[in-house]
């Protein structure tokens, strides 16, 4: 099996769909950790999270046929995870509201304050006190490394909806991290 890890994921899901069907736990190993981080910070319950990638899995093992091995599989698995937990969220009814009093002003540039100073965990305590609609592009762009226009085909969102998103949630990041 190790010697399909140079393959890419389309092909690998080629041979899944022709030849060989336990070859999915490559794709299993390679998305796993990545999807139990994003929907970790979508849902902020880890048990949630499992389940909703677990289940995300088999979805996708069932619906391998239909998908278009020219698109990028990493794309189509995000989406089926991120419906998921958006699924989750309205079942339970956890609509996170923004904090009152954010001011998003355009002017301030967090990147490098993102960069140099929080570590991954407190990242992460911040990440689970904002709304989802600022978390999930957010946890895609620095944390998955997607592009604008993956994190669009994921979300489902324009790819000028991502810019401003990416941009509130930088400042709403910054403002919830100094208040810790």
């Amino acid at each position: 099996m190790s010697d399909n890890k140079v393959f890419s994921d389309e092909e690998i899901i080629e041979k899944v769909r022709s030849v060989d069907q336990e070859l999915y736990a490559v794709i299993i190993e390679r998305y796993q950790t990545k999807l139990l981080r994003y929907a970790g910070n979508l849902l902020k319950d880890e048990d949630k999270a499992a389940d909703v990638v677990q289940d995300s899995f088999i979805k996708a093992f069932i619906n391998l046929k239909g998908f278009n091995t020219k698109k990028k599989f990493s794309s189509w698995i995000y989406r089926i995870v991120h419906n998921e937990a958006i699924n989750i969220i309205k079942r339970y009814q956890k609509e996170i509201q923004l904090p009152e009093g954010i001011d998003f002003r355009s002017d301030e540039d967090i990147k490098k304050d993102f960069e140099r100073k929080e570590d991954v965990e407190k990242i992460e305590k911040c990440l689970a006190k904002m709304p989802q609609i600022y978390s999930a592009p957010l946890t895609l762009f620095y944390i998955d490394e997607k592009s604008y226009e993956e994190i669009s085909d994921i979300l489902r969102i324009p790819m000028g909806t991502v810019a401003i998103r990416i941009s509130r949630a930088k400042t709403l990041m910054k403002k919830l991290c100094q208040r810790n």
